[in-house]
Order: structure tokens, then C-alpha cells, then sequence
């Protein structure tokens, strides 16, 4: 949900055309969170110049063609009836600071108005890119008013641009610095976001400030970096901002201006080690503020990850970090970290869409969840995560499994093997739901949080609760850096590599391979689940090769989406035990991106009320592959066949008991607890092809996100 991109190069000599077309970019690598508009903002012709922006609604694709058209869009406190601006697209920058978004909209119907960045006034002293929601925006909008503020867009994010304005003009005599106006603008501000604000008082210098959504900066230099760490610089006692308690809402404390404001000289009270040349002088550097790493993979693998209520400030080739407050337990330093990704995975490649590509990665991946975790000769499971943890694990009273959309399903299709092979209860919770019930949580259960981007809202915030109530706190993420990773006690990488596709393919299948594993490994001391424990083992072993036989179903799987279900409105899915978890992933996937109802359905709930829906004209499609609860799978089928139902079955190739005149999808059998592995793929391409016949934009469905950073 909502992108953020921020560009500032220090000695780099780059025309704005340069600088366009690197927001440009960056944005098109973060479209895949979900977005309605996009805008970008650039320096002026001066160092006090109003920011130059462009925006517009729709794709990164129509801001290009109107960046290309040299004609900036007027600021909103300029009114869309101002005459437009030529902008020379030539002009070379030594030093430049630019932001970009791409907005998601959540307060104000999408336009290029309530479009990012925001602006404090018609100069545009103060500009920003937001990624959250301020929750306290209608009472700072209020204040505002009174005081003579004016506003012209319907968003939050502008109370937050003219809060920085009201307070810069609050101390006219003794100025504050950037990064202390803008401590003093975050302390009153409630909810979450990730900001990157710009001044024109400031010029070449731009602050980001992370509470609840992601943010991270890459590094890109010539020479090698002295150290691979940035001090975290705290406040002193005379630079606490207590702008709350020193005297009512939006007070201002006293500071002395130290050389980033308009008045005093420009002195250094400290510089930042890592980017001081050999010599000890300023070098060229460039730096990337960004939401997601792949937004910056093609320029740098050098990235620093913010941690909440950090205030980041670059100015001058430095990066200086401070902490909103001094009282915290965060770490002193934020590292360096050299990322693994390669910028190939993040493009289609010989693919139409990231959808189909990330289907077909599905026997790569599930190998690299289990690469160096699994030892197929000894029969073995070591996920060095979890080892320290595993005696306290097996303690604990309850699992707590916690997760939303399809990382609750891959929890789902899981529960039955951790029952099984652990004797401990297993709850599975939306974590929505989980947070609304203040769900009672005890020091001996251990939670587990599952997420394939590390950032999901409300996973974080349920893991913040259980935290606080003294629960061993676990995650089960694919993005490595993310807050659930940094914030858990332990946890689980599952290496499905980056997934751009809105609905989720491979980090579902990533995410059931290493529940299972850690399930087993939890079992290793137990003589009695021996054999199980190895039955699954050798499972594991055979998927990725049934996986691709699954896959070479492809065309006969697009052929039956044209001329069963194409035309339908409706769709059924059902099944029962270990296949339940497939039945509503299938569900989602076929609602997600063709937009036709689907619905999961417990097969043992049929005859409780969703029978009553099935007809001639309704497609079900069952999953009867072979388990323990087989007969019972076989009677829902019967019911539904005798009220001429028109079912699709999923079925084992080698089952003959299937007649070969009803609609089958014939798939490889393996260990009952695994099958929903390769049950799941078929509709995975059922989904996508009746996406792609539907004319829907596979990859972008409307109104989704692919990372949902706001609750």
C-alpha cells in the first residue's frame, strides 16, 4: 500500500532528466504494493526555487508521459486552473534531493490534487511523501484552521505538510534545525507512516521518519564505505524535544539554530563515519529512500533498514541518525546490510505477467525453502533459527498461529501435521480478529507469525501485544530486513525470493514447506513419530518434481477455464481436512485476480446450508485426492451429482474410481499432510487464466496491495 522512493545525490553531476527518470523507476518497482495515482517532486531552478512537481492519475506509465511533456503539474495551494509550467528538463544538478509516491488511496477519492507529494503552501516551503495513516489528522486539521491555515486537499497527509510550516513560522527568531522541526512535527502526530519531507529552507537536504511502515535507504559510492554501520545519535538533555509537555499541543522548545537552519553558521557537531572518504573530506555518494528493497536493488545492495520513531537525516554526503526519543532500547547503530536479490528476479522475464512467472518458479522455490535445511540421506530437519528455542517451544502450552489473507491459509493447511506430530493445542487466529478480541495470551504460548513481506499491519501489531505479554514470539517471513524478522525472538526465512505479483503463489507454497519442516523438527525427540517424520521427509523430497508435472498440465487446465468456467459468476470449491486450507486459498486466488465469487467450503458443513446453492448451473470443483477422510469426500461429491451439480474433481492420477467421463484435473499423489501442495497449483493457473481471458490486469487487481501497512 502506498510507495515511497526518495532520490539525493551529493557531487553527482545528473540533468533533471536523470533525476525523473530514476523516480521513474523506482516507482515502477513499487507498483506491485497497489496504487491509483503517482506524482513525483523535483528541485527548482534555484536552491529556494518551489518544488517542481508532476502528477497523475493512474500508472507510473501516463507520469512518464507527462514528465516527457515537460509541463509540471500546479501545487494544489496553486489550484488546477494555474497556468502550467514549462520546465527545463536539461538543467544539471550538482547536489539534488527528489522524492516520488505512488498512493493508495484512503482519504480523498484519487486525483491529482489528494496525489503525493504534499505541500505546505503555494512556495511549497515544506514538501513530503507519506506511506500510513495519521489517525489524529481532523484535530491537527482543526487547530490549524483556527490559526489561519489553509488546506486544499482532503488527505491526511497535508495537516502533516502544514504542520511543519505552522511550527517553522512559530520560531522566527530562533530557528530550528530540519531534523529538530521535524522531531517536534512527529510528536504529535498518531497512527502509522513513513515520511520523507523536503524544505526549501533546507535546500539539498531531506529527513525520513519511519513509526509502523516500512522504510530503508540504500548506499550507492564509488569507494569502499570505512564502516558498514551508522551511529544512531541520541539526544542530549538540552535537545529533547518536548514540544508536548513544554506547553500544549504544537508547542515549539527552544533550540539553538547549529547550521541547518537560516540563520548561524553551518557547523558540524559530528559526522557520520561511514561516509567520509579516506582523506577525511566529503566524497560523491548518492543515496535511496525507499518502501521496498526492489526499488533499489538496480542502483545499489548496500541498505541501511530504519527502526521505528528513527529520524534519518541526509545532508551535505552524510546520513545522520537520530532517535525520536532517548528513553527507548533500540540498538545504538543500524547496519549496513548487502542484499541477496538480483535484480533478474524482479523482472518478467520471458513471462507475461509476475503472476505466471512466480507459478512457474513455484519447483525452484520450494527447493531453496528447503536448501540446507533438509538432509534427504539422514532424514533429517535443521532450521538453525529455531534451534536455541526448540526446548522452550515443546514447553509451551499452546501454538498460536497468527496471519492474514493467504498466510492464514498456509496456517490453516498446517494445523492438522503440528497437532499431530507435537501433542500440543494449535490455534489459528486472523490477526485482525485476534487484535479486536484482545485475545488472552500467557507467558508459556508460543506465537507464531506468518507474513511474506514482514510488514503486514495488523500481523505486527498482534506480535507487538503478545510481546508485551511476555509470549516467545516467532516469524515465519520471505522478506529478510522486514520489522517482523528484526522484532521476533526467532523465526523462520522461507527464501522464496521477491514476489511482485498482488496474489500470492510461491510464498504460499514457501510458507506450507517451512511450517512443515519447523513441525518436524519439533518432533525429532520423539521415538514414537519416527516413521511419520520420515514419511514426510521423502515427501518433501518428490514435490518440486510433482510440482512440475502439475505445471505441465498448463494447457489443458486453460482450455477447461474457457469452457467451464469462463462465463460463470460463481464458483464452489470444497473439500475436508488437510484440503480445507486449499479450497479457501483456491477461493481467494480466483477472487483476487478474475473477480468472480469463490467461495471454500468445508465438504463436511455441505449439508449445513451451502447445498442449497448447488444446481445445474453452479461449477464446484472438489478436491477428492486420497487420505483418510476419502469416503467422506466421495459422499459430498454423490449429494452434489444427485442435485445435478456440474462438478470439476481434483483428484490422484491412479484413481480409478473416478469415471473417466466427469470433468477430472489428475494430479501426482504424495504424504496426505503435503497434497495440498500440489493441489493448490491447479488453481492457482485456473485463477490466472481466467484473469487473463477476463481482460483483468493480473498482476495490479483493483483495490488490492500487496503489502498492507495500514490496518
Amino acid at each position: 500500500m502506498c510507495g515511497i522512493f526518495g532520490y539525493c545525490s551529493f557531487l553527482v553531476e545528473k540533468d533533471r532528466k536523470y533525476v525523473c527518470d530514476v523516480l521513474c523507476n523506482g516507482l515502477a518497482r513499487l507498483e506491485y504494493r497497489g496504487y491509483d495515482s503517482a506524482g513525483i517532486g523535483i528541485d527548482g531552478d534555484t536552491p529556494t526555487s518551489p518544488l517542481v512537481l508532476f502528477k497523475t492519475v493512474g500508472k507510473v506509465a501516463s507520469l512518464r508521459k507527462d514528465i516527457a511533456e515537460a509541463t509540471a503539474t500546479p501545487s494544489p495551494a496553486q489550484g488546477e486552473s494555474a497556468d502550467p509550467q514549462k520546465v527545463d528538463m536539461k538543467k544539471v544538478f550538482l547536489s539534488q534531493t527528489s522524492m516520488a509516491h505512488t498512493r493508495w488511496a484512503t482519504h480523498g477519492v484519487p486525483s491529482n490534487t489528494n496525489c503525493h507529494p504534499h505541500v505546505s503552501n503555494v512556495l511549497t516551503e515544506f514538501s513530503l511523501v507519506h506511506n500510513g495513516i495519521i489517525t489524529n489528522y481532523k484535530e491537527l486539521k482543526l487547530v490549524l484552521l483556527k490559526r489561519g491555515y489553509t488546506f486544499h486537499t482532503d488527505t491526511d497527509t497535508e495537516a502533516v505538510a502544514v504542520l511543519c510550516k505552522y511550527v517553522w513560522d512559530s520560531q522566527p527568531h530562533k530557528r530550528l534545525n530540519f531534523t529538530e522541526l521535524i522531531k517536534t512535527v512527529i510528536k504529535e502526530l498518531e497512527g502509522s507512516f513513513a515520511f520523507v519531507f523536503k524544505s526549501t529552507h533546507f535546500p539539498d537536504e531531506i529527513v525520513a521518519a519511519r513509526r509502523g511502515s516500512p522504510l530503508l535507504i540504500g548506499v550507492k559510492t564509488d569507494r569502499k564505505l570505512k564502516v558498514d554501520f551508522v551511529d544512531v545519535e541520541l539526544p542530549t538533555n538540552e535537545e529533547r524535544v518536548d514540544g508536548v509537555d513544554a506547553g500544549g499541543l504544537l508547542a515549539v522548545p527552544n533550540s539553538v539554530a547549529d547550521g541547518h537552519g537560516a540563520a548561524g553558521p553551518k557547523l558540524r557537531r559530528s559526522q557520520s563515519r561511514a561516509f567520509l572518504s579516506e582523506d577525511g573530506m566529503p566524497q560523491p555518494i548518492e543515496f535511496f529512500v525507499a518502501s521496498d528493497a526492489s526499488a533499489v536493488i538496480e542502483h545499489t545492495k548496500r541498505v541501511l533498514y530504519l527502526e521505528d520513531d528513527d529520524i534519518a537525516h541526509i545532508a551535505e554526503g552524510e546520513l545522520h541518525i537520530h532517535r525520536l526519543r532517548r528513553d527507548d532500547t533500540v540498538s545504538s547503530v543500524r547496519a549496513i546490510e548487502h542484499l541477496e536479490i538480483e535484480l533478474a528476479e524482479i523482472m518478467k522475464g520471458q513471462y507475461d505477467h509476475f503472476m505466471q512467472k512466480e507459478i512457474y518458479e513455484q519447483p525452484e522455490s520450494v527447493v531453496n525453502t528447503m536448501r540446507g535445511r533438509v538432509n534427504f540421506d539422514t532424514r533429517q530437519v535443521l532450521l538453525g533459527g529455531l534451534k536455541a528455542y526448540l526446548p522452550v517451544i515443546r514447553r509451551g502450552r499452546r501454538l498460536l498461529f497468527v496471519a492474514c489473507g493467504t498466510s492464514y491459509h498456509s496456517c490453516i493447511a498446517v494445523r492438522g501435521v503440528f497437532e499431530e506430530l507435537t501433542d500440543i493445542p494449535v490455534a489459528v487466529e486472523l490477526a485482525s480478529d485476534f487484535l479486536d478480541r484482545r485475545t488472552p495470551v500467557f507467558r508459556d504460548d508460543v506465537a507464531i507469525f506468518v507474513s511474506q513481506s514482514g510488514e503486514t499491519a495488523d500481523t505486527i501489531l498482534a506480535m507487538r501485544y503478545c510481546l508485551e505479554r511476555g509470549a516467545l514470539c516467532l516469524g515465519v517471513v520471505n522478506t529478510v530486513g522486514s520489522t517482523l524478522s528484526r522484532e521476533t525472538h526467532a523465526g523462520i526465512h522461507i527464501n522464496a525470493g521477491p514476489e511482485i505479483g498482488v496474489a500470492s503463489t510461491k510464498a504460499y507454497t514457501s510458507q506450507y514447506v517451512a511450517l512443515v519442516m519447523m513441525a518436524v523438527q519439533l518432533s525429532d525427540d520423539s521415538i514414537l513419530k519416527t516413521a511419520r517424520r520420515q514419511q514426510i521427509i521423502d515427501g518433501l523430497h518428490d514435490i518440486p518434481a510433482q510440482i512440475r508435472k502439475v505445471l505441465a498440465m498448463d494447457k489443458a487446465l486453460q482450455e477447461m477455464a474457457k469452457s467451464m468456467l469462463a462465463k460463470e459468476k460463481s464458483l464452489l470449491i470444497m473439500g475436508r481436512g488437510y484440503q480445507y486450507a486449499t479450497c479457501l486459498e483456491g477461493a481467494l486466488k480466483i477472487k483476487e485476480v478474475s473477480y468472480m465469487h469463490s467461495e471454500g467450503i468445508l465438504a463436511g458443513e455441505l449439508k449445513h446450508g451451502p447445498l442449497a446453492l448447488v444446481d445445474e448451473h453452479l461449477p464446484v470443483i472438489f478436491i477428492m485426492t486420497r487420505d483418510s477422510l476419502y469416503p467422506k469426500v466421495q459422499s459430498a461429491l454423490a449429494q452434489v451429482t444427485a442435485r445435478k451439480g456440474r462438478p470439476i474433481i481434483i483428484c490422484n492420477e491412479d484413481d480409478e474410481t473416478v469415471s473417466d467421463a466427469a470433468k477430472c484435473i489428475r494430479v501426482p499423489q504424495t504424504v496426505d499432510c503435503l497434497q495440498g501442495l500440489i493441489n493448490v497449483i491447479p488453481l492457482q493457473l485456473l485463477s490466472y487464466h481466467l484473469a487473463v481471458m477476463n481482460g483483468v490486469d493480473v498482476d495490479f487487481p483493483r483495490n488490492l496491495a500487496k503489502s498492507v501497512t495500514t490496518e
